[in-house]
C-alpha cells in the first residue's frame, strides 16, 4: 500500500511545479508515517516481551516454591523414617536404656539435622537425653501440643519452633515418634531438629539471588529464612504474612519484607508437617524493571506519532478498512483450512474429541468419543451427554480420579490426563486415556477441551511385560530347585555308596598283607568322598535353600543368620514381626537372597562387629532393614572410590536392587564413611498375591 502511495505521490510531483511543495511535504509525511509505526511496534513488542518476562519470573517463583517444598518435605519425611527406625531399636524391647542411649548418640552424631534425641514416658517424664549423662534428672517435656498428638494418634508428629533453651543456646523443632511394644505405647521418642539446618536446605533449594525464602510453622513462627537463615527468632505474625496465609487461593500477594523490600510472594503448605508452609518472595523491582523501561519507550513513540496519525488517518482510513476486510477473509479461510487439517489428523489417529462444561454438568463430543465409551451418537456433528451418564460408566475409584482430573485442570490451567477402564459387551473391559486442558483466567475457567484415546493395547502390553518378567524369575527359581533336588537325591546317594564301598574295601584289605599302606590309602579316599558330599550339599543349598520349603521363610532366615554368625564370629541381632510364611515363593526366595547378599557385603567390606536385621510383614507389604556398625561408605561414590579397607559393595547392591525392582519394591541405602551403613527395603505384596492367583487360575 505504501509503495503505491509513494508511486502516486511521485506522479503528482512530475505533473507540475504548482503542486511540488505540497507533494514534498506529503512525501515527507508518508516517510515519517512509514517509520513511526515501526518504532511503535518495537516499543509494543518490547512491552509484551517484558510482561512475558514478568510472567515467566512468577512462574519460576512457583516452580522454585514447588522444588523447595518437595525438598523440605522429602528431608522431613526421611528424618521421620530414621526416627521410626531408632524407635524400633531392640534395646527398647527389654528397657535397656544404656544400649539405646549409645545407639541414639551415634545416630544423632550422624544426622546433620539432629541436635538431640530424648525419650519421654507417656506421663511426660523424660528418662534420657543424649545431651545429658544417662541417669541425670531431667525436666518436663515442652511443646505439649505435638506430644499430646503422638499420645492421641500413636503416629509421628512435627511440632513448631520451640522455646529458647539456655543450656544449648538454641531453639529446636520437636519431631516426635511413638515407641510401641506389644500394642502398648511405652515411650515417645523426640528428636530436636536444628532450624539453621532447615535453613540450609532452604538455601540449597536453588532460589535466585535476591529472592526471599521463608519456612513458617503451624504457630506462624519463622523456622528458617533466606538469605539470613540464622534469623529464626522473629515471629511470622505480621500483616503481610498473615495476608499471604489467608489468601491461600490467590496468586502472588504483594508484601514487604522486614528489610523494607517490596516482594510478590507465593506459598505452599508442606505435606506431612502439621500445618507448616514455605514462602518465596520475588522483589517487585526485579519483576517490574523490564516493563517500566518498555513503557517509557512505548509512551515516547506514541506521543511522536499522534500528530501525524491524526493528519493522515482520514486519507488512508478507507484503504486500511478495505485491507482489513481482505485480511479478515484470508484469516477466516486459513482458520477453516487449519481446522479441516486438524480434524483429518484426529480422525487418522482414531481420537475422540470432547468438551466438558462443568457449569452445565455435561459432556459433548464427536462420534468417535461416543463410540469409544459405547454411547449412542448423532450421525453428524456433536452429541451431548450428561456428566452423570459418563461417570456412571466408571467404577467408584476411577470416578474420583476423573473428578480430580477435572478439578486440577480448572485450578492450574495446564494440560492433564487420566486413565480409566470401561466395559462393553463385545470387548469386555478396556482402557482409555482422556487428556485435556481448560482455557482462560483462573476465575473464568469452567470448560475443559480434550481428546479421548484407546490405550488398551498399551495397558495389556505393560501387564504382559510385568507378568513375563515375574514368570522368568519364577522359572529361574524352579530350575534352581530342580538342580538342587538332583544334586541331593542322585549325586549325594552316589557319593554315599562310594563311601560305603571304600569302607568295605578297607575291611577286606585289613585281612591281607601290607595292611597299613592300603588302609591309609583307603582312609584318604574316604575323607575325599566325605568332602565331596559336603561340597555337593553346600552347592545344593546355595542353588535353592531347602530350609525355605522345610522351615518357612522366617525360620529359614533365622537359621541362616545363626549359621553365618557362628561361622564368621560377627554378632547378629535379628528381629521379626508379623511372622507369616504364606508368602509367594518368588517373594520368599528374593527375601532370602537379599539377606544373604546383605550379610555377604558386610563380611567383605564393612569390617563390622555387630549387624542388626529387622524383618516385618505388614498388611500391604514387607519391610527389611539391614544395619551394621562397620566402616561405612559413600553411597554416591559406589563404583568410583574405595572406602575403608575394601571396595564399596557395588555389585552386591546392584544385585539387590535388581531383585527388588522385579517385585515392584524400593531400596534405599544410608551410609557415612566411618559410621556404618543401613539398607531399607520395601516390597509390596498386593501385586504379588494377584499374580499368584492368576497363575493358579
Amino acid at each position: 500500500m505504501r509503495a503505491s502511495m509513494i508511486a502516486e505521490l511521485s506522479n503528482r510531483l512530475s505533473s507540475g511545479s504548482g503542486r511540488s511543495k505540497e507533494a514534498v511535504w506529503l512525501f515527507i509525511a508518508l516517510v515519517l508515517t512509514a517509520a513511526i509505526p515501526v518504532l511503535l511496534l518495537g516499543g509494543w513488542m518490547a512491552y509484551i516481551t517484558a510482561d512475558q518476562e514478568r510472567s515467566y519470573a512468577r512462574k519460576a517463583a512457583t516452580e522454585a516454591l514447588t522444588q523447595v517444598a518437595h525438598r523440605i518435605e522429602g528431608e522431613i519425611s526421611h528424618e521421620i523414617q530414621v526416627a521410626e527406625t531408632l524407635a524400633s531399636s531392640a534395646a527398647l524391647d527389654d528397657g535397656n536404656l544404656t544400649d539405646f542411649y549409645r545407639e541414639a548418640k551415634r545416630i544423632v552424631a550422624a544426622r546433620p539435622l539432629w541436635e538431640t534425641a530424648f525419650l519421654t514416658k507417656p506421663d511426660r517424664e523424660q528418662v534420657l537425653n543424649v545431651l545429658r549423662p544417662l541417669g541425670t534428672s531431667l525436666g518436663p517435656v515442652t511443646d505439649a501440643d505435638s506430644f499430646d498428638a503422638v499420645l492421641r494418634t500413636r503416629k509421628p508428629a512435627l511440632g513448631g519452633l520451640g522455646p529458647y533453651q539456655a543450656s544449648i543456646g538454641k531453639r529446636l523443632v520437636a519431631l516426635r515418634v511413638p515407641v510401641v511394644r506389644e500394642g502398648e505405647l511405652r515411650y515417645v521418642l523426640t528428636v530436636g531438629l536444628l532450624p539453621d539446618q532447615i535453613g540450609t536446605i532452604l538455601g540449597q533449594g536453588g532460589l535466585p539471588a535476591g529472592w526471599v525464602g521463608t519456612v513458617i510453622d503451624a504457630k506462624d513462627e519463622i523456622v528458617a529464612r533466606t538469605p539470613d537463615a540464622r534469623a529464626v527468632s522473629a515471629s511470622a505474625k505480621t500483616p503481610a504474612v498473615q495476608e499471604a496465609i489467608a489468601r491461600s487461593g490467590s496468586n502472588s500477594p504483594r508484601t514487604q519484607t522486614r528489610e523494607g523490600m517490596d516482594v510478590e510472594t507465593v506459598h505452599r503448605r508442606l505435606v506431612g508437617t502439621e500445618g507448616w508452609s514455605v514462602h518465596v518472595g520475588v522483589p517487585v523491582a526485579e519483576l517490574n524493571a523490564p516493563v517500566s523501561r518498555s513503557l517509557q519507550l512505548l509512551v515516547g513513540g506514541t506521543a511522536a506519532s499522534v500528530g501525524l496519525a491524526i493528519a493522515l488517518g482520514l486519507v488512508i482510513a478507507r484503504e486500511i478498512a478495505q485491507r482489513r476486510r481482505m485480511e479478515a477473509l484470508q484469516s477466516a479461510a486459513a482458520l477453516l483450512d487449519s481446522e479441516k487439517r486438524g480434524a483429518l489428523a484426529i480422525d487418522a489417529a482414531e481420537l475422540g474429541t470432547w468438551r466438558w462444561d462443568l457449569t452445565a454438568n455435561e459432556f459433548s463430543g464427536c462420534n468417535r468419543f461416543g463410540a469409544l465409551l459405547g454411547l449412542p451418537s448423532a450421525r453428524s456433528g456433536e452429541t451431548r451427554w450428561s456428566a452423570d451418564r459418563i461417570f456412571a460408566l466408571l467404577d467408584p475409584p476411577h470416578r474420583a480420579a476423573l473428578a480430580s482430573f477435572g478439578g486440577a485442570c480448572l485450578e492450574s490451567g495446564k494440560s492433564g490426563s487420566v486413565e480409566f477402564p470401561v466395559q462393553s459387551d463385545d470387548r469386555g473391559e478396556y482402557w482409555l486415556r482422556a487428556a485435556g486442558r481448560a482455557e482462560g483466567p483462573p476465575n473464568r475457567r469452567h470448560v475443559i477441551h480434550g481428546v479421548l484415546a484407546d490405550i488398551d493395547i498399551l495397558k495389556r502390553a505393560e501387564a504382559e511385560r510385568s507378568h513375563l518378567l515375574r514368570r522368568l524369575a519364577s522359572a529361574q527359581e524352579e530350575e534352581q530347585r530342580r538342580i538342587s533336588r538332583e544334586l541331593h537325591d542322585q549325586i549325594g546317594q552316589t557319593v554315599t555308596g562310594l563311601s560305603l564301598g571304600l569302607k568295605a574295601l578297607e575291611q577286606g584289605l585289613a585281612k591281607s598283607c601290607d595292611v597299613q599302606a592300603a588302609t591309609e590309602q583307603v582312609q584318604w579316599l574316604e575323607q575325599l568322598a566325605a568332602q565331596i558330599g559336603r561340597d555337593i550339599h553346600r552347592t545344593a543349598s546355595d542353588l535353592r535353600p531347602t530350609a525355605i520349603d522345610d522351615l518357612g521363610i522366617f525360620r529359614a532366615i533365622e537359621a541362616y543368620v545363626a549359621e553365618w554368625q557362628e561361622r564368621y564370629g560377627v554378632r547378629v541381632d535379628i528381629q521379626t514381626f508379623g511372622r507369616d510364611d504364606s508368602l509367594p515363593p518368588d517373594v520368599a526366595a528374593v527375601l532370602y537372597r537379599l539377606v544373604q547378599e546383605g550379610l555377604t557385603n558386610v563380611l567383605k567390606h564393612a569390617s563390622a562387629s555387630k549387624v542388626s536385621v529387622v524383618l516385618e510383614k505388614k498388611s500391604d507389604g514387607l519391610a527389611l532393614v539391614l544395619e551394621d556398625d562397620g566402616v561405612g561408605f559413600d553411597p554416591e561414590g559406589v563404583g568410583r572410590n574405595a572406602i575403608g579397607r575394601g571396595q564399596p559393595p557395588g555389585l552386591g547392591l546392584s544385585g539387590m536392587k535388581e531383585r527388588v525392582a522385579l517385585l515392584g519394591g524400593t531400596i534405599a541405602v544410608e551410609s557415612t564413611p566411618g559410621k556404618g551403613s543401613t539398607i531399607f527395603v520395601q516390597i509390596p505384596l498386593e501385586l504379588q498375591e494377584m499374580e499368584v492367583q492368576e497363575t493358579a487360575a
